[in-house]
């Protein structure tokens, strides 16, 4: 008989307020692939996007998950065991 494996959830959320980080950091413990759109938090305080990032950063690497930009609003973070694929871009 196989068992069958839990889902993996992705889960769109859109940071709004420094205080959104408690949610992403519950989700990020869950093992969610998480993709946050941060223009709102952007355009209202861009001292506080940085330091919501830097948080969320270090949540993501001590969860051993994987973190990257994906363009100018939004950052996915994916959990242990799935990587984000990186170009290797030749800079000669």
């Amino acid at each position: 008989m196989q068992t069958q494996k839990a889902p993996t959830y992705l889960k769109a959320i859109t940071l709004r307020d420094y205080s959104d980080i408690h949610g992403v950091k519950e989700d990020i413990k869950k093992g969610m692939i998480l993709v946050l759109r941060v223009t709102p938090l952007a355009q209202k305080n861009v001292d506080e996007l940085r330091k919501a990032v830097e948080e969320i950063y270090s949540i993501a690497k001590n969860a051993d998950a994987d973190i990257a930009r994906l363009g100018e609003e939004r950052i996915i973070v994916t959990p242990s065991g799935v990587k984000i694929w990186r170009a290797e871009y030749d800079l000669k």
